[in-house]
């Protein structure tokens, strides 16, 4: 009996509940729903792990379509050792690592002192909810703007591991996989990282303390009125 094609539309919406261990073999035989569903689940975590290398918006893009490319290219080297995932950001971060060296005849990634710890709280990240008025959306612009400064501040060694633990939510262990690093030395920059990113934000807040609740100009002014105007009116 001739087996009956799935329309594509529909195709597509059942690939895109597959699991990326169910999705990587139709990938390999060139399934283009499922080479899309890979790309749309994982765009943003690839981004993100190549922006914080990388430093720039349009080439840290640059560097997650040389990681897809490459990754599609070459499937057949995926074996299942570890998660597809991580399998995937480790070809970003190699690809954004060796973009960095070219550029800047850096080393990449390395070990560091694991002599000096510092403490640190999670610095939480502004919520992804849509703003529900123009004034709390440009309050979280700003934010985020704040926040990306000073992430961009931070040496190439603990600006990954942020990005990861704290924007990404990994674990720790999750994100030492993901960078070839030790547990212990990924806790350090963290911690480090944290410690270089409440300095940063301090620093580009301290010159707007002084503009805190302004009371100037036409409110000032109409303060003026309203005093002297009861003054009169109390005035026998």
């Amino acid at each position: 009996m001739t087996a009956i094609p799935v329309p594509a539309e529909r195709h597509r919406q059942e690939v895109s509940t597959l699991s990326d261990a169910e999705l990587v073999p139709l990938a390999r035989m060139g399934d283009e729903p499922a080479i899309r569903a890979i790309i749309q689940r994982h765009n943003r975590r690839l981004f993100r792990t190549a922006r914080a290398i990388i430093r720039n918006d349009a080439e840290a893009e640059n560097v997650v379509q040389a990681a897809y490319i490459k990754a599609f290219s070459n499937l057949a080297a995926f074996r299942g050792d570890a998660q597809f995932s991580t399998w995937l950001t480790r070809i970003a971060l190699n690809e954004a690592l060796a973009r960095v060296r070219r550029q800047k005849n850096t080393t990449g990634l390395e070990e560091i002192d694991m002599q000096t710890r510092w403490g640190g709280d999670v610095l939480q990240f502004p919520s992804s909810l849509s703003a529900t008025d123009p004034e709390t959306e440009l309050a979280r612009s700003q934010a985020r703007h704040l926040l990306e400064n000073a992430v961009d501040e931070l040496p190439d060694d603990f600006c990954a591991i942020f990005v990861l633990r704290d924007v990404e939510g990994m674990g720790t262990d999750e994100a030492a996989s993901y960078l070839g690093i030790r547990p212990e030395t990924a806790k350090t920059r963290l911690h480090r990282a944290r410690k270089l990113m409440r300095q940063s934000i301090e620093n580009q807040l301290s010159g707007a303390f002084s503009a805190l609740f302004p009371f100037d100009g036409a409110r000032c002014a109409f303060m003026a009125d309203r005093v002297i105007a009861a003054l009169r009116h109390k005035t026998p």
